[in-house]
């Protein structure tokens, strides 16, 4: 079975700090189809990409604005997103794990 992981894992918030999944993705990463697991491995590394990440010009995906009624990031801790100057986009992952739990 395909995986993200890189072995650096660490909680940050609901999302993990080596492979950028959320903790729902993790968890249920045995249970998802292989089409699953290759749409959230495609959105960590960028594809599909809906924006660019406004903090580091990266793509980056909402789920929302893919035409799901949630975004992945909903699932996580709130973050602290005053330092953003575009803070009504969403953040790619990466971007976000950086930013302080609000």
């Amino acid at each position: 079975m395909k995986t993200p992981c890189v072995a650096a894992c660490k909680n940050n918030g609901g999302i993990c700090n080596g492979c950028h999944r959320t903790v729902d993705e993790i968890t249920q990463w045995r249970h998802f189809s292989e089409h699953e697991r290759d749409e959230i491995m495609g959105a960590l590394q960028g594809s599909p990409s809906s924006h660019l990440c406004p903090s580091c010009n990266e793509t980056a995906v909402c789920d929302i604005s893919q035409g799901k009624e949630t975004c992945w990031c909903f699932s996580l801790d709130q973050r602290d997103t005053s330092s953003v100057q575009q803070a009504d986009l969403c953040l790619c992952r990466k971007c976000l794990t950086q930013l302080p739990i609000a």
